[in-house]
C-alpha cells in the first residue's frame, strides 16, 4: 500500500524492490528512499551494511536498538550505524525519507 501522503514527484521516481513500500533516488554513494509503511507492519531484526538515517514525515516509528525501544514521531530523524541489529514497528500508517549512505 503506497501511501498518498507523498507528492507526485515522488511517487513518479522508480519503485524500491523490498519489503516495504518505497520509492528509489539514486545518488552517488547514498539510496534515498521514500517509503510508506501501513498501520501494524512490523520488521524484524536485521542489519545493513550502510550508515542509515532517517526522518518521520507521517505517523510514528517505534524502533528498537540495542535492546531499547525509542519512538519517533514528525519530524524527528534517526541514525542507524552500519551492521547495528535493528527492528521497527508501526502502530499507524507512516511515511519516512531514509538515506543510506555506503
Amino acid at each position: 500500500m503506497e501511501s498518498s501522503h507523498f507528492p507526485p514527484e515522488i511517487t513518479a521516481l522508480p519503485p524500491y524492490e523490498g519489503a516495504f513500500s518505497a520509492r528509489q533516488l539514486h545518488a552517488d554513494n547514498c539510496e534515498v528512499l521514500f517509503a510508506s509503511y501501513p498501520a501494524g507492519m512490523e520488521i524484524p531484526d536485521h542489519s545493513h551494511p550502510t550508515q542509515n538515517a532517517g526522518v518521520i514525515t507521517q505517523g510514528r516509528l517505534y524502533m528498537t536498538m540495542n535492546g531499547e525501544e525509542q519512538s519517533y514521531g514528525v519530524g524527528d530523524w534517526y541514525r542507524i550505524a552500519p551492521d547495528c541489529v535493528h527492528s521497527a514497528r508501526f502502530e499507524e500508517e507512516s511515511s519516512l525519507v531514509e538515506f543510506w549512505f555506503g
